[in-house]
């Protein structure tokens, strides 16, 4: 059973930065890609970042020179570092990681609420 599992999220002012982490049940390298999502209240998920196996990361507009994905395959942990939030980044974030091979099944992880006060 494949298991993600989120940690680092809070409550942080504006400006501030958290980091959060997946850790991934078994090997990291079982996945491509693997990514961050998040949903705020009213609002469709949506995709924040993802990393391939070869490392091309990709990441939405509003996020572009703030937040940086990363991944280290000895931990099988994937991050995201975020930098100088706004309180529109507000959101619960979701670990998202898709098989490599066969039935390329996707999963994801329980989320981590992160909170930008102004």
């Amino acid at each position: 059973q494949v298991q993600l599992v989120e940690s680092g999220g809070g409550l942080v002012q504006t400006g501030g930065s958290l980091r959060l982490s997946c850790a991934v049940s078994g090997s990291i390298f079982s996945f491509d890609p693997m990514g961050w999502y998040r949903q705020a209240p009213g609002k469709q998920r949506e995709l924040v970042a993802t990393m391939s196996s070869g490392g091309t990361t990709n990441y939405v507009d509003s996020v572009k020179g703030r937040f940086t994905i990363s991944r280290d395959n000895a931990k099988n942990t994937v991050y995201l570092q975020m930098n100088s939030l706004k309180p529109e980044d507000t959101a619960v974030y979701y670990c998202n990681a898709r098989l490599r091979f066969g039935a390329r099944t996707q999963y994801w992880g329980q989320g981590t609420q992160v909170t930008v006060s102004s």
